[in-house]
């Protein structure tokens, strides 16, 4: 557990970067000495390692950040329960968004956001994540299933996720540099986030419902 003020600084910044320089990390008017001392004390407990490009997280630390509040840094024990959104247009392509923070950092995934308690419903909550990922409302949504993700790296769990999944399809998503359309032929060709192309192709089945587990080594 993480509580002093400067190392939750720190950990707040490697959340959105894969490495950061030693002055990248200091927290505004916290004296270098003070502040050397709690990145020592974060390597030694195994949070934080120095790298040839820069201070990056550890296994630990990529386990920590995913079970953590993003505002507030507190843990959170239980695996995360997201929606996510398989989506296509009318030429068949698949909207892939890019990951801005770890774990997967600059991977591409499907678009996705955490199930809030104040959702109605999973449906609402879907259509909520559609609007603050992609904006306005979607043509056509329905729950295809459900997936659990569980990623190791060694022996340690990364993260663990049940997802919500839903088939969209919509022609009038804008792209850019965080949303892309792809063939779906062509997924291999990116770096993508755990369970992506299999939750792609088993969504394809177009079954009523559907329900799987996948577990990935990261």
């Amino acid at each position: 557990m993480i509580d002093h003020h400067i190392q939750k600084h720190i950990i707040g910044m490697l959340i959105h970067q894969k490495y950061a320089r030693f002055r990248d990390l200091r927290p505004p008017g916290v004296d270098t000495n003070l502040y050397s001392y709690h990145l020592k004390a974060m390597q030694k407990d195994g949070w934080v390692e120095k790298t040839l490009e820069g201070y990056t997280l550890t296994q630990d630390g990529l386990a920590y950040v995913d079970r953590v509040s993003l505002k507030k840094l507190n843990i959170r024990s239980q695996p995360k329960i997201i929606s996510m959104l398989v989506v296509q247009n009318s030429d068949g392509d698949v909207l892939l968004m890019r990951r801005t923070k770890q774990p997967y950092i600059d991977t591409w995934t499907l678009p996705y956001g955490k199930t809030h308690i104040e959702d109605i419903s999973i449906l609402d909550g879907a259509r909520r994540e559609w609007s603050e990922k992609i904006g306005g409302e979607p043509s056509f949504i329905t729950h295809a299933g459900d997936c659990y993700i569980r990623v190791r790296q060694d022996e340690k769990v990364i993260s663990s996720t049940l997802a919500h999944v839903f088939y969209v399809t919509d022609d009038r998503v804008k792209t850019g540099e965080k949303l892309q359309w792809v063939r779906p032929h062509k997924l291999s060709g990116y770096t993508l986030a755990p369970a992506v192309q299999q939750i792609v192709a088993r969504t394809f089945f177009r079954d009523p419902y559907f329900f799987e587990e996948f577990e990935e080594s990261w």
